[in-house]
């Protein structure tokens, strides 16, 4: 699946991946391939995207943090998220 991550100054990241899990206000959720569509509000927490691979610019590679070789997180303040037809968009403060 595609994901997106945009934040009010820049796209943060742009790729395919194999999974995101998101700090959703009920508690953390994970995406998968094929989820069913969904809007939600984030809360302050981690974005762990897991990927075969990364590209990250190097004007945002210092906001994510690596894990291992496909997985990094993000911290984020709030931000709200979409997945649909295998493409997750999360905008992210």
């Amino acid at each position: 699946m595609i994901l997106e991550i945009v934040s009010p100054e820049a796209k943060l990241f742009s790729g395919e991946v194999t999974s995101v899990t998101l700090p959703g206000v009920n508690g953390s959720f994970q995406i998968l391939n094929n989820h069913a569509p969904i809007v939600s509000i984030l809360e302050k927490g981690t974005v762990k995207i897991a990927a075969p691979s990364f590209n990250f610019s190097k004007e945002v590679a210092g906001k994510f943090t690596r894990v291992n070789d496909q997985t990094y997180t993000l911290e984020i303040t709030s931000g709200t998220i979409e997945m649909k037809d295998n493409k997750v968009i999360v905008l992210v403060d």
